[in-house]
């Protein structure tokens, strides 16, 4: 397939970019700033997703599907900045959308959404046709980018998949929940604190298992506008995922829970996965496995947690 990429230096589109690549598929990334990290073979553009030079790259490269990876990644940056995370949501998108709606062809389009449309699911396994009930102004924009896609669905024949992610964790993710545990499970503080109760909810999903689930609905063709919950079906335990880390990194540290509610924190998610495995009957990993695989690569790039594996953290994932 010829994949086209935007946002392709963040960390959901530089872990598509790779995993495509590696699985043999032809990559055009996008993004505003210079590459850093390119691929062999790989094709790159820097541009703003509203000039017409990104309009260029869709009618010269002609992809298969167009995956949106840029926009804004944060609920606590939206209640800091809401139209500053406004702006980054919805006009890039909207780009997006008009400029696949004036070129030369039809390319699928899947807009990563986000589980924070629910906010509070007043049921658990929560399905898409669940009520939309956004806690926070990342919530709610990702919800005007939906309606967006339905817009262009319904209005100008367009195919859009919005993928509603969950709680996704990675080898290039360098911040949020489970990259914070990780951070704190290897520092010299002698307590890994959570900020909430710890009996929050979450479900994980390992990036590589995404990529797979993209590609896997590109080659099921849907047509129109579909919405499609992404991730493992499996709800775990903050409080959980913490003492998963901190076991991996032979770390004995007590955990602590200051027991605060975070603006825009649901208290708890899981997703009802049906929709997405009679698109794509594939299994993902156990979230433990994603972790190792995370650990492995986060501890390549730490010298201070390369000195803790010297001692026997990490001799039990090889």
């Amino acid at each position: 397939m010829k994949i086209l990429i935007t946002g392709s230096q963040g960390f959901l589109g530089k872990s598509l970019t790779h995993f495509a690549a590696k699985n043999g598929h032809q990559v055009f990334g996008v993004a505003r700033s210079e590459s850093n990290d390119r691929i062999a073979g790989m094709g790159f553009r820097r541009c703003a997703l509203d000039q017409a030079d990104f309009l260029d790259v869709l009618n010269g490269f002609a992809p298969d599907v167009v995956v949106h990876a840029a926009g804004s990644a944060s609920v606590g940056y939206s209640f800091q900045q809401p139209r500053e995370d406004f702006l980054m949501a919805v006009e890039t998108w909207v780009s997006v959308l008009d400029a696949v709606r004036k070129a030369d062809a039809n390319p699928l389009v899947i807009f990563p959404s986000s589980a924070s449309v629910y906010g509070n699911p007043t049921r658990l396994p929560v399905p898409e046709g669940a009520s939309l009930r956004p806690i926070s102004p990342y919530g709610f924009h990702k919800v005007v980018c939906e309606q967006l896609a339905q817009e262009y669905a319904q209005c100008f024949g367009l195919n859009v998949v919005v993928a509603r992610l969950f709680s996704t964790i990675g080898p290039y993710q360098q911040r949020l929940l489970v990259w914070e545990l990780f951070r704190q499970a290897i520092d010299d503080n002698p307590y890994l604190t959570i900020q909430g109760t710890g009996t929050e909810t979450r479900d994980f999903l390992h990036i590589d298992d995404i990529c797979r689930y993209f590609l896997g609905m590109v080659g099921r063709e849907p047509k129109g506008f579909w919405a499609v919950n992404v991730a493992s079906g499996v709800s775990t335990s903050v409080r959980t995922m913490a003492e998963i880390v901190t076991h991996l990194v032979g770390s004995q540290k007590a955990i602590v829970t200051l027991n605060k509610e975070l603006p825009g924190d649901p208290k708890q998610w899981q997703a009802d996965t049906s929709l997405l495995l009679d698109l794509v009957p594939y299994q993902p990993s156990d979230i433990t496995e994603g972790l190792e695989r995370c650990v492995r690569q986060w501890s390549a790039n730490l010298p201070l947690f390369a000195e803790k594996a010297l001692r026997g953290g990490l001799e039990r994932l090889s």
